[in-house]
C-alpha cells in the first residue's frame, strides 16, 4: 500500500507538468500556425539562387558557376548568392586564408635563406614563382610570389617560417573559424587538390572582406607586376599578377574599380576567384567557384557581371543574409566535438522526456521505500 500511495503521488504531482510542457510545445486549441518570413541567415544554406529583390530592382545575371556570391564589404550584407555554403574545393583562393593567418606574424623585412627541406613536398604541376634553395628572400618578396604569380614554391618557405606544414594548415582552419568561416577544411595551405580540401562562396568571400581591412594583404592583392629575386642574386625579374581581371592580360578587359583580390585555378577545382571593386565609395566582394561553361576566361566575366549587377542593385534589394552570421557563435555539431549538455538546452520533446525521467525516478523512489517499510513490518499477510 505504502508503494501504491508514493507512486501515484509521484504521478500526480508530476504528469501535469509533462502534459503541460507537451502542450506548451504545439499551438494552442484554437489557433491557427502564423505565418512567418524566412529568416535572412537561412537563406543562405538553401540550394539555387538566392535574392531578395525590391519592384525595380535589376535582373541578376545568368551565371554557370557551380557557386557563387556578392556582398556589401562594408556591412558584410549579402546581396544575392548561389549555394553559398557548398563545400568546393577552392584552389589558390584558400592562398587569401593562408595571408590571413601569416602575414600578422612575418615582417616583410625579414631575410630568410631558403633550404631544401623547405622547398620540399610541392605538388606535380604547382605554380611556381621561382624560390631557389640557399637563396636569400626578403619575406615581402615571397609575399610578392604568392599573391601575384600563385607561386606554391613561396608558400611552403613562409608555412615553414610559420612552423610548418600541418601547423600552419591548423591555425589556418582556426582562423577561419574565428571569421565565421565553417565551411573550410585545410589539408594543403598553398590550395593544392588534397582529398578533403573544401571551402565555400560564403567562406571565401570572409576571407576575401577580412583581407581588405589588413593594409598589408590589402596592397600586396591589388599589385599589378612586382620584380622578383633571379636565383644567381645578382638580378631580379618582372612578375605579373595572375588576376586577369585586374591586369587586363590575355584579351580580358580589366574591371574598373577592381581592387584584387585572388583567382586560383586546379584541374578538380576548375577556375575560382575572389574579387573586390570600389566605386563611388563603396566596395563589393565576389566569389565565383567552378564555372560550368564559357572556358578559361568565364571566371573573370561571370565575377564582372556579378560585380555590375551588385553595384546596380544598392539600395534595390534587401539582404539575403550576412557574412558575418556566424561570427562569434559557438561551434555545434562535428565542428565542435563531444561535450556535456548544456544546462537549460533542452527542446520541447527533451524536457518532456526529463519529466517523464523524473517521474520514472519518483516511481523507482517510492517501490525502494515500500520494500523498506515491508522489511520494517514484516511480511503482509495473503489471503
Amino acid at each position: 500500500m505504502s508503494t501504491c500511495v508514493l507512486c501515484t503521488a509521484g504521478l500526480l504531482v508530476l504528469a501535469p507538468a509533462a502534459a503541460s510542457t507537451a502542450a506548451d510545445s504545439g499551438p494552442s486549441p484554437g489557433s491557427a500556425p502564423r505565418a512567418t518570413k524566412a529568416a535572412p541567415a537561412k537563406l543562405l544554406y538553401r540550394r539555387g539562387t538566392q535574392v531578395r529583390p525590391h519592384r525595380k530592382a535589376p535582373e541578376l545575371p545568368e551565371l554557370s558557376a557551380r557557386a557563387w556570391l556578392v556582398a556589401d564589404a562594408r556591412s558584410g550584407d549579402v546581396l544575392a548568392a548561389r549555394n553559398a555554403h557548398r563545400k568546393l574545393p577552392p584552389a589558390s583562393t584558400l592562398k587569401t586564408l593562408f595571408a590571413l593567418t601569416v602575414l600578422p606574424s612575418l615582417p616583410a623585412g625579414i631575410r630568410h635563406t631558403v633550404s631544401e627541406k623547405e622547398l620540399r613536398g610541392i605538388g606535380p604541376g604547382s605554380s611556381l614563382v621561382g624560390v631557389a634553395e640557399d637563396r636569400t628572400y626578403r619575406v615581402a618578396d615571397l609575399w610578392n610570389g604568392v599573391f601575384l604569380n600563385s607561386g606554391n614554391d613561396a608558400v611552403h618557405v613562409l608555412a615553414a617560417l610559420n612552423g610548418g606544414w600541418r601547423v600552419t594548415a591548423e591555425r589556418m582552419e582556426a582562423k577561419a573559424r574565428a571569421l565565421g568561416a565553417r565551411d573550410t577544411w585545410v589539408k594543403s595551405p598553398d590550395g593544392y587538390d588534397t582529398p578533403g580540401q573544401v571551402s565555400s562562396a560564403f567562406d571565401l568571400a570572409v576571407f576575401g572582406r577580412a583581407g581588405l581591412k589588413n593594409p598589408e594583404f590589402a596592397r600586396y592583392c591589388k599589385k599589378r607586376f612586382a620584380l622578383f629575386p633571379a636565383r644567381d642574386g645578382s638580378s631580379s625579374y618582372p612578375i605579373r599578377n595572375t588576376n586577369r581581371l585586374l591586369t587586363g592580360a590575355d584579351d580580358v578587359e580589366p574591371y574598373k574599380g577592381l581592387i584584387g583580390i585572388k583567382n586560383g585555378y586546379t584541374s578538380h577545382a576548375g577556375h575560382t576567384l575572389v574579387a573586390a571593386a570600389r566605386r563611388d565609395g563603396r566596395t563589393l566582394v565576389a566569389t565565383v567557384m567552378n564555372p560550368q561553361e564559357g572556358g578559361a576566361h568565364a571566371v573573370y566575366e561571370e565575377a564582372r557581371e556579378l560585380l555590375d549587377w551588385g553595384f546596380a542593385a544598392a539600395g534595390r534589394v534587401d539582404p539575403v543574409g550576412s557574412l558575418d552570421a556566424l561570427r562569434d557563435k559557438p561551434l555545434t555539431g562535428p565542428e565542435a566535438g563531444p561535450g556535456p549538455a548544456r544546462a537549460g538546452a533542452l527542446d520541447d520533446g527533451g524536457r518532456v522526456g526529463a519529466a517523464w525521467a523524473v517521474a520514472g525516478a519518483a516511481l523507482l523512489g517510492g517501490a525502494v521505500v515500500g520494500v523498506s517499510l515491508r522489511l520494517a513490518w514484516g511480511p503482509v499477510p495473503s489471503d
